[in-house]
């Protein structure tokens, strides 16, 4: 598996929706790879950090701000 395949798939493993072999060849990838094994665990991170997030807590203009750029990254 490459670096980019990984990235593409981390949701779906993080999620555990990954089949077997799949996920076999993920987990083998972050055994020789440090910059992937650290790109996970930021991401699993970041998903514990914004569970805790209450949506009241962000102004309109906040999460109007954070929506566009989401729905911007990708074009980048």
């Amino acid at each position: 598996m490459t670096c980019a395949e990984l990235v593409e798939l981390v949701t779906a493993y993080l999620d555990g929706a990954l089949d077997p072999e799949t996920e076999q060849r993920f987990a083998e990838h972050l055994t020789v790879c440090d910059g992937c094994e650290i790109y996970v665990e930021q991401m699993r991170r970041t998903i514990a950090e914004v569970g805790q997030v209450e949506p009241q807590s962000l102004s309109a203009a906040t999460r109007d701000g954070l929506l566009e750029a989401f729905r911007t990254f990708r074009r980048d």
